[in-house]
């Protein structure tokens, strides 16, 4: 089953990939980048937003749209990585992704009219900023 479910979110990330790019939402987020010479099976797929990620989940939240947050915390803040020795401000890429990214729902029995409410529902809360 794993191809399957592998091939039916690479699937899903192209439509939102397409969708995300029709709707202009493009300068809003990040979308996942798949290098040319590697697979990606998103098992996640996670958008960067760099100014809202919080008030977008809660609005989405609040629109019945599943979300989460992987890393909320990274990894070298992470109190079984103290004895590192690394402090708030050392991995500045890593604190920032870890306040920006969140991940949209990706399953492999997603539908498209399901991928198109979220994009839709996400355009709706950068039109009411």
């Amino acid at each position: 089953h794993l191809d399957g479910w592998t091939d039916a979110r690479r699937a899903n990330a192209e439509r939102y990939r397409q969708l995300f790019t029709d709707a202009g939402l493009t300068e809003q987020i990040g979308l996942p980048v798949e290098r040319g010479n590697a697979k990606h099976i998103y098992n996640q797929y996670v958008i960067r937003v760099p100014n809202d990620r919080d008030a977008l989940r809660a609005f989405l939240t609040e629109k019945g749209i599943g979300t989460d947050i992987y890393y909320p915390v990274p990894l070298h803040l992470q109190e079984c990585f103290a004895y590192l020795g690394y402090s708030e401000g050392d991995l500045p890429e890593s604190e920032k992704a870890a306040r920006e990214t969140l991940a949209l729902p990706i399953f492999p029995e997603l539908r498209p009219e399901q991928q198109a409410y979220v994009v839709d529902t996400i355009a709706d809360f950068y039109t009411r900023k």
